[in-house]
This record gives C-alpha cells, sequence and structure tokens, in this order.
C-alpha cells in the first residue's frame, strides 16, 4: 500500500457534505427586507449564562479571521457581559488558513522564498501539535504579495510554496497540510515540483522558464532528481475546479490575477499541453480530478507528483479546531464574512459551519450583502436567526472594520 495515501486516508473527515438536504421545507414566516432577517423561532437561548461560539471567515480586504473573531467577541461581551465566548476563526484553505489553525496551538515558523514575481519574500508556515506541518500557499505564492500593476500570471511562479513544502520535509512533519488558493500563479505547480527536485524541460531537453506560459513548450518532465519521502500530503482548498476547459485554473482564476483575454488564451493552450504531459508521466488523467486548477494548478502538482488527498479545506480547518466539539458547547453560533452571497451557501465555508450547527440558532454578519429572497428562506430555515450586514453600524466598515465589527455583533444581540 502506498504509504503517503495510507497516511492520508487516517486523517480523512468524516463530515457530512453540503446538498440539498442542507435545507429543510422554508418556513412561511420571513422578513422581505434583505438588510435583516428576523425569524423568531425558539432559540434556546436562554436568559442565564450563555455560551456563544464565534466563528467567522475572513473579511477579505479589511480583516483576517482572526481579527474578525476578536472584534466580535468584543460586541458579544458587550452586549452580554456574563457570556462565556468560544473564540474559533475559521478558514477554507485558502488565505487565513495557516493563522486559523495556529490560532489553537503549534509554532510559527518563517523562511526567506522566492515569491510569485522573483523577488525574496519572507514566507511563514507553521508546525502543529504531532510534527504536522501547515503550508499557506498564499504566504509565498500569494496574489497580495505583487502590486496590482506587475501582475502577470504568464510568468508567476510557485517556487516559494514547492520551498516551504521542502522545508517541511526537511524538519520531519508528517503529514503536511497545504492550503491552496488566493495565489498569483498559473503554472500548474512547475515552480512548487521545480523546488523539489523536477525538472521541465522541452523538446531540447533544455529547462523551462518559470511561470506558466513556457509549459506550451514543455516536452517532458525528469523526475530523477525528485526524492520526496512517502508521508501524507493533505491538499486543503475549496476549489474544485479542473485544469483546464470552460471551468478550469486558467479561465475561472487567471483574469482575476492580471491576465487578459489574450493572456487567457495563452495560458489555457500551455496548460492544455501540459495536462498531456502529466498524463504520459503519471499515467492517469490527473486533470480531470477535482482541485486540480486550484491555486493556478497547483492542485494538479500535487495530487500528481506528491500522491495528495485532496479535501475541502473548511473541513481540514474544522477538523484541527474540533470544530463539533466547540458547537455542542454553545447555545449561539455566530459566523460571517466579508460578502454574503449566493456563492456562500453553495459549499463555501458559511455553509459549511450551517451544515454543522446541530441545529443550534445562528447569527450572520458581513460586510456586504447580496442575497435574494430565496436565498434569504433557506437561511432561515437552517436556524439563522439574524443576518446583519455593515451599513447596519452605522460606521464605515472599509475604513472602521473592526469597530463596525464590533458594533454589528452588539445590534445583533439587542434583537434577539
Amino acid at each position: 500500500m502506498d504509504s503517503r495515501r495510507a497516511g492520508a486516508g487516517s486523517l480523512r473527515i468524516m463530515l457530512t457534505q453540503p446538498d440539498d438536504t442542507m435545507f429543510p421545507v422554508p418556513p412561511t414566516e420571513f422578513d422581505e427586507r434583505r438588510e435583516v432577517v428576523r425569524h423568531q423561532p425558539d432559540t434556546g437561548v436562554g436568559t442565564g449564562r450563555r455560551t456563544v461560539l464565534v466563528c467567522p471567515d475572513s473579511f477579505k480586504g479589511t480583516l483576517t479571521a482572526v481579527e474578525a473573531t476578536e472584534a466580535i467577541a468584543r460586541g458579544v461581551l458587550a452586549a452580554w457581559p456574563e457570556a462565556e465566548v468560544l473564540k474559533c476563526p475559521l478558514a477554507d484553505g485558502g488565505e487565513g488558513t495557516l493563522d486559523a489553525m495556529l490560532s489553537h496551538g503549534g509554532e510559527r515558523r518563517s523562511l526567506l522564498v522566492e515569491g510569485p514575481d522573483g523577488s525574496r519574500v519572507m514566507a511563514s508556515w507553521g508546525v502543529l501539535p504531532g510534527n504536522i506541518a501547515v503550508i499557506e500557499s498564499a504566504q509565498a505564492s500569494g496574489l497580495t504579495l505583487v502590486p496590482p500593476d506587475k501582475r502577470d500570471p504568464r510568468t508567476a511562479t510557485s517556487h516559494g510554496t514547492g520551498r516551504l513544502i521542502r522545508e517541511a520535509i526537511k524538519s520531519g512533519c508528517d503529514p503536511i497540510f497545504v492550503g491552496i488558493g488566493g495565489t498569483a500563479t498559473n503554472d500548474g505547480g512547475m515552480g512548487a515540483m521545480r523546488a523539489l527536485g523536477a525538472r521541465f524541460l522541452d523538446g531540447e531537453g533544455n529547462e523551462l522558464e518559470r511561470g506558466g506560459a513556457a509549459l506550451i513548450r514543455l516536452d517532458r518532465i525528469d523526475l530523477s532528481d525528485f526524492a520526496v519521502p512517502d508521508i501524507g500530503i493533505i491538499v486543503a482548498s475549496d476549489v474544485t475546479n479542473k485544469l483546464c476547459g470552460e471551468e478550469g485554473a486558467t479561465r475561472v482564476f487567471a483574469p482575476q490575477k492580471g491576465a487578459t483575454p489574450e493572456m487567457v488564451e495563452e495560458l489555457e493552450a500551455a496548460m492544455q499541453n501540459y495536462a498531456q504531459v502529466l498524463q504520459e508521466t503519471f499515467g492517469e488523467d490527473v486533470a480531470s480530478r477535482p482541485g486540480a486548477g486550484a491555486a493556478g494548478g497547483l492542485g494538479a502538482a500535487l495530487l500528481s507528483f506528491l500522491h495528495g488527498t485532496f479535501l475541502p479545506g473548511a473541513d481540514v480547518v474544522m477538523m484541527h479546531v474540533r470544530f463539533l466539539e466547540l458547537v455542542e458547547r454553545a447555545d449561539l453560533i455566530i459566523t460571517g464574512e466579508g460578502k454574503l452571497d449566493s456563492q456562500s451557501l453553495g459549499g463555501k465555508l458559511i455553509s459549511r459551519v450551517i451544515s454543522h450547527a446541530q441545529g443550534k440558532p445562528i447569527i450572520l454578519l458581513c460586510g456586504a450583502l447580496d442575497l435574494g429572497d430565496a436565498d434569504c428562506l433557506r437561511l432561515v430555515a437552517s436556524n439563522v436567526i439574524g443576518m446583519h450586514y455593515g451599513n447596519e453600524s452605522g460606521l464605515d466598515s472599509l475604513k472602521q472594520p473592526a469597530e463596525a465589527l464590533e458594533r454589528l455583533a452588539v445590534l445583533a444581540l439587542q434583537r434577539m
């Protein structure tokens, strides 16, 4: 048996996948004003000392999940001074995953690596109790590391992420969680695998230059110096896209990384060639596996070169923080994210929180709200008793995000 697969399999999370049964038949009573849903069932939250689980995602562009958790917790205690607050910042495998997992213990380490644009960046990674490594690709290859006017997914490299993986292996960590998302890259993980010893050669045996555009000339992959021990690699992401095609890494995500329509066509052709070489090298159609297109194709490299096991990023984080145990202790759950929209309910982190709430009442907080009536009905039917967004705080949620979120939490509890 492949010990890498065995190690990963032993860490699988038996959490219910969200599906249409996540939301029962909607009730008839709901507030049609989408700004605030005021379904008022018997919440089960008594008047004595209450336990509140605070478990938001990041509010992208303004607050990390840890900062959002602290702001909401302050609001809870301002409204309910006697409450017990359980703090549990969450993430989905992208930005904030490292902080969320280290918030429950572990050691933060740093390494100087090559950033996505070739500059040097100091990237953090973590070691959890049990010598388990946590690597967040955004730390070494993140889009935020490159100024907007310098972003070019044709040349961006994932090499820094590979260096972090190499450092974790050197440190004897097993398994290694690799959260992938939020990268500036579209190189199919070529840079990361090159950092581990793989060579990507053209028809004349020359090494390709960095970046996804060069993959159009890829002829073969030389693994003679690729020496990675048999360890568990867990690929954590909320992106299930395949490597190529209309829903693949390039067409869906490259425009967000600075690609023009012409660049998208160039990169898609390169990725199609890469997919063919991957199949010739590993004997399987890795490019069609869910998650292969995550992080500009880094998912495909981790699944093929390192025999990784793909898991929803939110589930990986929830497993580590023992989320279900915290839910059992809670009388009320408060969660949220920067923008609450239909995607939030389609398998994203917020939907995972709702599906694992065990019937406990939930309050959703967000910076911006973009939900239709049908979505509101589904939320009310899922024990969501309150939904509040940034402008209700009376503060500018972009200029004063922490203060606005704290005030929003106070208002939410006052309205119960």
